[in-house]
């Protein structure tokens, strides 16, 4: 267990936002989350799990304990005539993992490829991008509660995944709607995920249907693409669309997607016959977030150091950098103000995605 003090959170973060944590623990196995519990001044003190920090906006610094997540590992599981099961520690890199699977012959996740963040956050968030969500792909976790030190397994039915939601998202007094979770079965600041397994099935097929897609098929003339052509498509496509990390700070897709009913998107439609929109399989209808943005004026706007992407409307950027980097706050001030802007024209309350600190 590696404990440091006053440890400066900008590296630790996708934003590139300066804070610090008073006490961060560097997790690099399941005994270093018992040696965190049995520490007399750890145990009692709250505690903020932090995996790459690919979703989360920092206000100010942390006083919580940070566990900061780097337990590694790939391998396979199990292999049945249906299924590949390849577990993963929660703090690879998720696209490393991604990769990994299709280089030992083990596809399902190229979807999926280059999304930010750890193995870890990935059922936080039930993370998903070109038709497939981590619930399509999902086994089971391991995970230890922070209240009791008691280590436990959950499967895709307990971990209540919902459209960018799961038990890990709901504090303990929540009710879980639709999952068939009981009262109190929320997990938010009591678990940390330590291990992930994921079922990809047998055999093989394609997920395709997004126009980007289909546009990268048409173009290289592939009837019939492998998940490594996916891989690569999807990668190309995400690169083009959205800033690096490494380059330009950022949290990804800054805000859901809301979905409205099919009498409300008629409503709109009415007003704004070009909206993007995408019908769900529950009867709702998807509306593209980043369209509303756009459509509101805010593509390549700034307030102070916090800007929207000037490529696609759903990313808010820092236009700082090191010292002089933007601030939490200036980022949730972009955030609300778009919130509004989006609110007065359409009628549709926009949920941010990250988790504000």
């Amino acid at each position: 267990m590696v404990v440091e003090k006053n440890a400066p959170l900008q590296p630790c973060n996708t934003f590139g936002i300066a804070a610090r944590a008073q006490t961060l623990v560097r997790v690099r196995s399941v005994d270093d989350v018992h040696a965190v519990l049995a520490d007399p001044q750890l145990a009692p003190a709250p505690k903020f799990v932090l995996g790459g920090g690919s979703n989360i906006i920092l206000t100010g610094d942390v006083k919580s304990v940070v566990l900061k997540m780097e337990i590694k590992g790939l391998r396979l599981v199990e292999e049945t005539p249906k299924a590949w099961i390849v577990e993963a520690g929660a703090g690879e890199v998720w696209h490393d993992a991604v990769a990994w699977t299709l280089a030992h012959g083990y596809p399902g996740l190229e979807n999926l490829a280059l999304i930010p963040g750890t193995v870890g956050a990935s059922p936080v968030q039930n993370i998903g991008a070109y038709g497939v969500e981590l619930q399509d792909r999902f086994e089971s976790l391991d995970a230890i509660d922070l209240a009791t030190g008691q280590s436990f397994s959950l499967d895709a039915a307990q971990c209540g995944f919902g459209y960018r939601d799961s038990v890990f998202k709901h504090a303990p007094s929540e009710a879980q709607d639709g999952s068939g979770l009981p009262r109190g079965m929320g997990l938010a600041g009591r678990a940390v995920i330590t291990h992930v397994r994921f079922r990809l099935p047998k055999p093989w097929k394609p997920v395709l249907g997004y126009l980007d897609l289909e546009r990268r098929r048409a173009e290289a003339g592939v009837e019939h693409p492998s998940a490594g052509q996916i891989f690569d498509w999807i990668c190309d496509i995400r690169r083009a669309k959205l800033p690096d990390p490494a380059v330009v700070g950022n949290a990804g897709s800054f805000f859901k997607n809301p979905t409205v009913s099919p009498d409300q998107c008629s409503d709109i439609i009415a007003r704004e016959p070009k909206i993007v929109h995408y019908p769900m399989p529950d009867g709702s209808i998807k509306l593209a977030a980043g369209w509303l943005i756009d459509a509101c004026g805010w593509k390549g706007k700034s307030i102070g150091k916090a800007g929207v992407y000037e490529k696609q409307a759903l990313v808010l950027v820092n236009r700082g950098q090191g010292a002089d980097s933007v601030t939490g706050g200036e980022v949730m001030t972009l955030a609300k103000a778009i919130q509004t802007s989006v609110y007065e024209r359409f009628g549709i309350r926009l949920e941010p995605e990250p988790v504000v600190v």
